[in-house]
């Protein structure tokens, strides 16, 4: 299960909230939207759901989950993340009453939701 929701090749989808250095400008927007060039990597990253929340603030969402591969998104675009806050995955919504370090278990419908 762990597999599936953390490997690249599972298109298993992440929502990020991603506030950033610099203003992200639609150029930026379309570029995550048709997938980035990332350092040291062969091809394009897939292509992403990017929605402005505010000239500093996106909800991104990936289906990859390469290593850092946000704040490796956003740096070959030029720019830098400042805060990074994962909000989603698949259909699990993450619990944000949580305080770092906490956790709580996933429900059945939670754990099944992963694998339809």
């Amino acid at each position: 299960w762990l597999h599936r929701i953390t490997s690249p090749k599972s298109d298993c989808a992440k929502q990020y909230r991603v506030w950033t250095i610099d203003e992200v400008t639609d150029a930026d927007l379309e570029m995550l939207s048709k997938g980035v060039q990332l350092n040291n990597e062969e091809g394009l990253t897939k292509p992403a759901v990017a929605e402005r929340v505010s000239s500093h603030e996106i909800l991104l969402s990936i289906t990859e989950g390469k290593y850092h591969q946000v704040k490796r998104m956003f740096a070959a675009l030029g720019n830098k993340v400042e805060l990074l806050h994962r909000e989603r995955i698949d259909d699990i919504v993450l619990d944000d009453t949580l305080e770092p370090g906490d956790y709580r278990y996933l429900t059945q419908e939670e754990v099944d939701s992963v694998w339809n």
